[in-house]
């Protein structure tokens, strides 16, 4: 068990303490108990201890950050202060009008209004009082380009990178992302920094700065063991446990919550959650939380009965495949139900949706590796059994397995074939196979990366059709030459073209294969997170059967459910819910104790 002590409030400059094996007595009491350590219940976290409340963190795993240390880090926020700082003025109601065009029927008013006005005052709140710092995503288009009120940027934060050496030996109890989406240990931020590692062998400006990078992170495993310079959502869920622990937050590791605690409610209505049972190594350990208690572990991606109630796709629970870390076992929604809570079952979509490939750990394993970055790139397609091609590869990851659900006939292995060639996989990689100067034959030899001479051999490799492969290659090249793609039109949106690569002409999203030898990875359906949670109100309160707040029980992350309904408007509308509504959790307990001094004041004068 990993304690992290805290240091005093208010000392942001002074390096976290060390987690420390030992057995410190667990409190007693607090003001807001949060259970789970990502970006959702560390923002809870932050913004109560920075208003005067005494928080604990508690996490059932060993190590913090939750799926966020995993993520790209990035946040959908309109109308966001880096966006205005860079002059780019928007009307909520642009924001407001794109919501209402994708979510349709699933469009809570009440909910996206908390999360439109009060997500900018969330990032202003972070940026000028805690260590939370972001980067904007000002040229970051919206997934439908064609829906109104859909823009081509303005609308999406990332947390910055991050030194990982300020947060002294705690730093080693922070989640590191699997090392297949890693470079040899060191983390390569989206955006610019990835474009360097791609052009390195192209670019010399673009190798100096692989040198420099490569340079530090040698050193920083040289001294300390690990990547210190910290990027993507690791380093904001490192900025979050900064700032956690420079406000006096008491966080716990491998400490589960194993059931809440409530008052009965007069005449079987909801009772107040007035804390939580928890299990340590000394026991299970009864704490009370005065102001209330938050869900924020993670969701269900990886509790197969879930899945299988709530995934189409997963009959059996076991179809899926999801990226998020495997603790993610719903437990939060289990505490809520017990309360008289309830999992919202009008979404569109359960789960976050995207493709991904199992890459053989070695050892029996698999890692499932998320593809977010090859599909959108010039010379790659994905098919099914048949050889057939069935959407727009450029799509967002959520969109794309729509298209594959859409696809597959009943009773049918969801699954399909991103197929390249050498050139395209040596330029930009296919999967967890990483581009030149890293050799593929670790790959090849586990079966992952299916290489062939031909087009037809490798369909027969891979169990394709070869002649509805080869018929659907020709077509796609015969096109491809003149960059268009007539079947999808591939590289119609701006979404798609910022997935392409800029120096491809005429479209960044098209290129022909036909040279070989050819390339194939093997994609199932899996996802980053799941959307079913535990309805909620625009404070973050969890709703019971009745629709009325349970007292005392918030929910945020994929414990809530999502206030896109189960939609996929655009990348970072997990986290940026997730903060905004941390946040809002956070005032609402405030407000909370401001009301009971006020009644204790005007009773004194009673």
């Amino acid at each position: 068990m990993t304690t992290l002590t805290k240091t005093p409030q208010g000392a942001a400059s002074t390096p976290a303490r060390a987690p420390i094996e030992c057995h410190i007595e667990c409190p007693r009491e607090c003001d807001v108990l949060v259970a789970g350590s990502g970006a959702g219940g560390l923002s809870v976290a932050v913004t109560a201890a920075h208003h005067g409340l005494d928080v604990l963190v508690v996490e059932k795993t060993s190590l913090l950050g939750g799926t966020t240390a995993w993520s790209g880090g990035w946040l959908w926020i309109p109308c966001n202060p880096l966006a205005r700082r860079a002059g780019i003025e928007e009307d909520v109601e642009q924001p407001r009008l794109y919501l209402r065009s994708i979510l349709g029927n699933n469009y809570d008013a009440a909910r996206v209004d908390a999360f439109l006005e009060n997500g900018p005052r969330m990032v202003s709140f972070f940026e000028e009082n805690t260590a939370v710092q972001f980067i904007a995503g000002n040229a970051v288009p919206d997934f439908h380009g064609h829906a109104p009120g859909a823009a081509t940027g303005g609308r999406s934060v990332c947390g910055a990178p991050f030194d990982g050496r300020e947060l002294g030996e705690a730093v080693h109890a922070l989640r590191r992302p699997p090392n297949e989406m890693m470079f040899h240990g060191m983390g390569i931020a989206s955006g610019a920094d990835l474009w360097h590692f791609i052009n390195a062998t192209r670019s010399l400006r673009s190798a100096v700065h692989v040198g420099r990078r490569l340079s530090r992170h040698l050193r920083d495993m040289v001294f300390h063991g690990r990547a210190m310079q910290l990027v993507n959502g690791e380093a904001l869920a490192a900025r979050l446990l900064k700032s956690a622990l420079d406000r006096g937050v008491t966080v716990r590791t491998d400490t589960p919550v194993v059931r809440l605690i409530r008052e009965d409610g007069p005449n079987g209505s909801n009772g107040a959650v007035r804390g939580a049972i928890l299990r340590t190594p000394e026991g299970e350990v009864e704490v009370r939380a005065r102001r209330g208690v938050v869900l924020a572990a993670g969701g269900f991606p990886h509790a197969p009965e879930r899945r299988k109630a709530l995934f189409p796709h997963a009959p059996t629970g076991h179809e899926h495949w999801s990226a998020a870390p495997p603790t993610n076992t719903g437990d939060g929604l289990r505490l809520g139900e017990s309360v008289g809570g309830g999992v919202d079952p009008s979404v569109q979509d359960a789960g976050a949706w995207t493709p991904v490939s199992r890459l053989p750990n070695g050892d029996g394993t698999f890692m499932n590796y998320p593809h977010l970055i090859d599909r959108g790139k010039p010379g790659v397609i994905a098919v099914t059994v048949k050889g057939n091609r069935f959407g727009n590869e450029a799509d967002s990851y959520h969109g794309f397995m729509r298209h594959l659900f859409a696809a597959i006939e009943p009773g049918a292995e969801v699954a399909a074939w991103l197929i390249c060639d050498h050139r395209f996989q040596r330029r930009y990689g296919l999967g967890a196979s990483k581009p030149f100067p890293v050799s593929l034959k670790r790959y090849q030899r586990s079966g992952y990366l299916v290489t062939a001479p031909t087009i037809g051999e490798l369909a027969r490799r891979c169990g394709i059709d070869p002649d509805g492969l080869k018929a659907t290659v020709e077509s796609y090249n015969r096109h491809a030459r003149e960059g268009r793609d007539p079947a999808f039109d591939r590289g119609g949106t701006p979404y798609n073209r910022a997935s392409g690569d800029p120096d491809h002409k005429p479209n960044p999203c098209i290129a022909p294969i036909e040279h070989g030898p050819f390339h194939a990875v093997k994609i199932v359906p899996g996802s980053l997170g799941t959307f079913a949670g535990l309805k909620t109100d625009a404070a973050a309160r969890v709703l019971g059967n009745d629709d009325r707040p349970i007292p005392g029980l918030y929910a945020t992350g994929n414990d809530m459910s999502s206030v896109m309904g189960g939609h996929y408007p655009s990348g970072g509308i997990t986290l940026g819910p997730a903060m905004t509504f941390g946040y809002l959790a956070a005032l609402d307990m405030v407000a909370k104790g401001v009301a009971a001094r006020t009644e204790d004041i005007g009773a004194a004068a009673d």
